[in-house]
């Protein structure tokens, strides 16, 4: 049984720091592209980033570049999401996906329940 946990979201000041970190287990994890995704109260799920089995290809929403980052470590089986200068629209629920690259979410496999990021202004 696949399993997709994440897990470091809470509150946060504009101009903070989280990083946000996700568990898969029962799938070979390596194998698998991983994405992250947020949706906000009465919003459409939206992409944030992605990265590729091997970790050498990223990709990011337009919105986050340069304050998002996404890393893996395959060995540990857990993929991360870096989130600097935090913004109050950064304010949602993050999920983390497994099996997808690109920005759909209909590409994507397996997903977590989720962890609430909340920035305060």
């Amino acid at each position: 049984q696949v399993q997709v946990v994440e897990s470091g979201g809470g509150m946060v000041q504009a101009g903070g720091s989280l990083r946000l970190s996700c568990a898969a287990s029962g799938l070979f994890f390596s194998d698998y592209n991983m994405g992250w995704f947020r949706q906000a109260p009465g919003k459409e799920r939206e992409f944030v980033a992605s990265i590729n089995f091997s970790g050498w290809i990223t990709n990011y929403a337009n919105s986050v570049k340069g304050r998002f980052t996404i890393s893996r470590d395959n060995a540990k089986k857990a993929v991360y999401l870096q989130m600097n200068s935090l913004k109050p629209e950064d304010t949602a629920a993050y999920y983390c996906a497994a099996g997808g690259i690109t920005s759909a979410p209909r590409d994507y496999n397996y997903w977590g329940q989720g962890t609430q990021v909340t920035v305060s202004s």
